[in-house]
């Protein structure tokens, strides 16, 4: 027989299959990582310090606004621009923040979100409070900025609080207006439902004798107090938090779209009852903050909604707040 010769393999194609081997063995012995399903949720709430004080701000989720349809005062192609300078467009995702303030004696929350009346995407502020670390029960008292639905719609579920340990406080400018069944009764019938919210969210207190409305700027308990701002509503308030050297500002409604509204305070939104005292109102809580360095926390900027304002023109600038840790 002929002589047959070895053939050689190439070095080089050895030490591929060197190296190769087990990188394939371990891909056919362990599934890719990625198979993970995705999780499609954020945390719903963040920490920071005030003085001694400690605010959570608690997420509601979000629902969508759509600006060139709602806001007033600036052009549709304008507005479009605003937006787009920040990379956002219609329609905006729009937070639904709460802020949790506990002083060391007392527990307080500012606002409760709007709960399933907002939409499908609300209604995760009671998982928020379990998550940073709290119970319904636990909650001493409630400031509501204002009595639209996106506000009170956690407060009760089919006719119970939620809050059962909870003295409920509003203005009542506020409480007159919404409360009241006579003001319902004569109001357009597109704006009747949010009477029926209101009432809804209220009675259960009301009927327990935990109702107890206030009336302008008041001292509501030590280092917490209501700043009348009746533009946005009839009793629309911020509630201005105060310890040591450092202050925060919650102030409801008085902003919606901060891409338009802080370069342009004047423009308003067709939710607001009086609209040039709105856009008076906003302008001067602006220059206070701006002036004297306060933090604000606001209901639908982006989560957690919480900054610093700067004035920059005209108008003004958001610096959201930087990470820090709780402590």
């Amino acid at each position: 027989m002929p002589s047959v010769r070895a053939r050689r393999t190439p070095v080089s194609h050895r030490l591929a299959t060197l190296f190769l081997a087990p990188a394939v063995l371990a891909a056919v012995a362990f599934p890719a990582l990625a198979a993970a399903p995705a999780v499609k949720t954020q945390p719903g709430y963040y920490r920071i310090s005030v003085g001694a004080f400690e605010v959570t701000a608690l997420s509601d989720g979000w629902l969508n606004l759509e600006p060139t349809k709602l806001l007033q005062g600036r052009s549709v192609e304008q507005i479009t621009q605003d937006l787009a300078a920040v990379h956002i467009h219609e329609p905006v995702v729009t937070s639904m923040n709460a802020f949790l303030v506990n002083t060391g004696t007392k527990l307080v929350l500012i606002d409760t979100g709007g709960a399933g009346s907002m939409g499908e995407h609300g209604g995760k502020l009671m998982q928020s409070l379990k998550s940073a670390g709290y119970t319904p029960a636990q909650v001493d008292e409630i400031y509501i900025t204002h009595l639209h639905g996106d506000h009170v719609g956690n407060l009760s579920t089919d006719g119970k609080p939620n809050f059962p340990n909870a003295i409920v406080r509003v203005d009542k400018a506020d409480a007159g207006f919404w409360l009241d069944e006579a003001t319902m009764a004569a109001a357009a019938e597109g704006s009747k439902p949010f009477f029926k919210m209101a009432q809804d969210a209220i009675n259960p207190y009301a009927k327990a004798g935990k109702f107890k409305p206030f009336e302008g700027d008041t001292e509501l308990t030590p280092g917490i107090r209501s700043v009348a701002q009746h533009g946005h509503t009839p009793g629309h308030n911020s509630y201005l938090i105060e310890s040591g050297q450092q202050k925060l500002e919650v102030i409801g409604d008085m902003i919606h779209v901060g891409a338009v509204q802080f370069p342009h305070p004047e423009v308003v939104i067709a939710f607001d009852s009086d609209s040039k005292t709105a856009a008076a109102d906003r302008r001067k809580a602006f220059d206070a903050a701006a002036k004297d360095g306060r933090l604000i926390a606001a209901a639908h900027l982006s989560f957690p909604g919480i900054g610093y304002i700067n004035a920059e023109g005209t108008g003004y600038r958001w610096v959201p707040v930087n990470y820090a840790p709780a402590r």
